[in-house]
């Protein structure tokens, strides 16, 4: 890590890096830990049994008691794993899904891929803040509706749903809810069981473990259909073997992240709102998308008038800091977020949109340098914008 010891990374909502008791627990097991949990010698049922500990260990953390936790290869494939298998398993009794405009592209386009095969998708809209209205989802809900599928809070502005009145929603017109909790699991403390979701889907690198490895909780007596097929395992709704050192890996990132989750709350709280109020104070026509709403405490997506966020992204990482312009997962598109869209900005502001969102090492330091780097970005971009020099005429 010598390369990046300057670095100020400001990006933990597209990946974390790994945790350090994490970096050892993988070390101590690549070795040891090599054999299939499946077998029935000696070898591979101690890694079956540390592989169940994990389980057991993330179950007692998460809040759930009764529910499976099944081990996917990360949100994404839980998502599919989510819509798909409970769309497939309950299709006798309709075959119409609600979600929201706002919603990651692992659930979108996981819907636009069923409508591909007779189901019909709602996809609601939000307000300005992109919280979706619950008298909209409650007027949406038909006779053959068999699954609601809204995150928790949104990668892109941190912006929460209200999950618990979206589960009374569903639990009084009894249709499955499926939440995407990926920016929420390892952030705030959750008791699955007690939030009485349907399912629940999460990524272990999001809390500082390793990528490619995530879960998905589902309720007891709840059907879902595999997606991939072959062996038995994961309880049958998961083939193929295990990725045993990135499963107990994720357990070990897990108990580290909810070992004090208000304190850090607290602290990343700080630093967001001195961040945002410095970047609003020193940077004329800039705004914040969803200020107005309950957030995550580390997510901040300010919009920068008449200057490219590419442009902003470039110049940053050239002095050594690390944001994002909408979600990693479309960083190689031109179009503005879809998630911005939806909540009523402009197509032209939302181009020049900047999110950051903190993690457990960074510091006022870190906002500093933002606030000291940002606003002679953004003079210079400006000064080579025809939208700016129009905006400064018509005054």
């Amino acid at each position: 890590m010598e390369k990046y010891e300057d670095l100020v990374y400001l990006d933990h909502n597209a990946t974390t890096y790994l945790a350090p008791e994490v970096i050892q627990k993988i070390s101590s097991l690549l070795e040891s830990n090599f054999a299939n949990p499946s077998s029935l010698y000696g070898v591979s049922q101690d890694a079956k049994e540390e592989l169940e500990e994990a389980r057991t260990d993330m179950k007692r953390i998460l809040g759930i008691k009764t529910g499976k936790l099944i081990f996917t290869g990360g949100g994404s494939e839980s998502d599919n794993l989510a819509i798909k298998g409970a769309a497939y398993a309950n299709q006798r009794k309709g075959k119409h899904i609600i979600t929201s405009q706002v919603e990651h592209h692992a659930v979108l386009h996981t819907c636009e891929n069923i409508e591909k095969h007779g189901f019909e998708v709602t996809y609601l809209p939000v307000d300005n803040n992109g919280v979706i209205k619950l008298e909209e989802l409650e007027n949406a809900i038909r006779e053959d509706t068999i699954l609601i599928s809204i995150m928790y809070a949104n990668n892109e502005t941190g912006v929460i749903q209200p999950i618990e009145d979206i589960v009374k929603i569903a639990r009084e017109k009894g249709v499955l809810f499926h939440t995407d909790a990926v920016q929420v699991v390892g952030k705030m403390p959750i008791n699955i069981e007690e939030l009485d979701v349907d399912l629940l889907s999460l990524s272990a690198h999001k809390f500082y473990g390793p990528k490619g490895v995530g879960a998905l909780y589902v309720k007891k007596r709840v059907l879902i259909d595999p997606l991939v097929h072959g062996g038995e395992q994961e309880q049958g709704k998961r083939a193929g073997t295990e990725n045993t050192v990135g499963i107990i890996a994720m357990a070990e990132a897990l108990k580290i992240a909810m070992q004090n989750p208000e304190k850090e709350i607290a602290r990343e709280m700080v630093l967001r709102d001195k961040l945002e109020n410095g970047l609003l104070k020193l940077i004329p026509e800039s705004f914040i998308n969803g200020g107005t709403a309950e957030r995550l405490s580390n997510t901040t997506n300010i919009i920068v008038k008449y200057v490219e966020g590419e442009g902003m992204l470039l110049h940053l990482d050239s002095n050594k800091i690390c944001a994002s312009s909408g979600s990693a997962c479309t960083s190689g598109s031109l179009d503005p977020s879809h998630v911005l869209l939806a909540m009523g900005v402009p197509h032209e502001f939302a181009h020049g949109s900047l999110r950051f969102s903190f993690g457990k090492f960074n510091t006022e330091a870190d906002v500093d340098k933002v606030l000291e780097v940002l606003p002679t970005i953004i003079k210079t971009l400006r000064e080579m914008s025809p939208l700016w020099d129009a905006t400064k005429e018509s005054k």
